[in-house]
């Protein structure tokens, strides 16, 4: 895993945060790189269970939202079910880098706007509390961690799934690897795989996207 240089959280033993400086280290961000890796230690249990379900999603007419996501806790290698319309409340996706004073700031400072000018237009558009409360939840989340499980990650999860469900067959189905709760200072993000099991009962084919 790579990482990028982190900022330390403002207002952390120098007084009162100031607002122009948490802006800039936002609009800086962190990236972050990691490998994901092969699904490993899965039981034949688990497979019949994931051949069960692709099945249900081979035969399903059209695209409602009711199509499974599996669910996978590796510590316990727990395999679970959920509809995709449920997934959101079982492992809700953090949306506080999508706060709408936030993505603002990000699109004025793009354009070039100076970092004073685009902080006094959000305080404008938004006001001053309502800035500082969505920067507050913004590291209050990066220092909880979130997996890498993004609002971004989440609707991508959804937009590629609706997109293979309409023009891959066989349809294949979504594991997401959940990761550990311990590491979330770690950065150990939650894999998301695509399973197509061989019809002749193997493990048949599998692939993992970056989150």
């Amino acid at each position: 895993m790579a990482c990028l240089a982190q900022p330390t959280r403002p207002g952390a033993g120098h007084g009162p945060w100031s607002p122009l400086t948490i802006m800039d280290l936002f609009n800086q961000g962190v990236g972050v790189e990691q490998e994901l890796t092969t699904v490993r230690g899965l039981t034949e249990r688990h497979w019949q269970e994931i051949r069960h379900h692709h099945n249900l999603l081979q035969r399903a007419i059209a695209w409602d939202g009711s199509q499974p996501v599996l669910l996978l806790e590796r510590c316990w290698l727990r395999l679970g079910c959920i509809p995709l319309h449920g997934l959101a409340s079982r492992l809700p996706p953090d949306s506080s880098h999508e706060a709408p004073e936030l993505v603002r700031y990000r699109q004025l400072r793009a354009r070039g706007v100076p970092g004073w000018q685009a902080e006094q237009l959000c305080w404008d558009d938004y006001g001053a509390a309502a800035c500082r409360e969505a920067l507050q939840r913004y590291w209050q989340a990066r220092e909880r961690g979130n997996h890498g499980w993004t609002l971004e990650r989440y609707l991508d999860l959804i937009r590629e799934y609706r997109h293979r469900f309409a023009s891959e067959q066989p349809r294949p189905l979504p594991l997401l690897v959940l990761a550990r709760q311990q590491q979330r200072q770690a950065g150990e993000v939650h894999q998301l795989h695509w399973l197509c099991p061989g019809a002749d009962g193997s493990g048949g084919s599998m692939r993992h996207t970056c989150p």
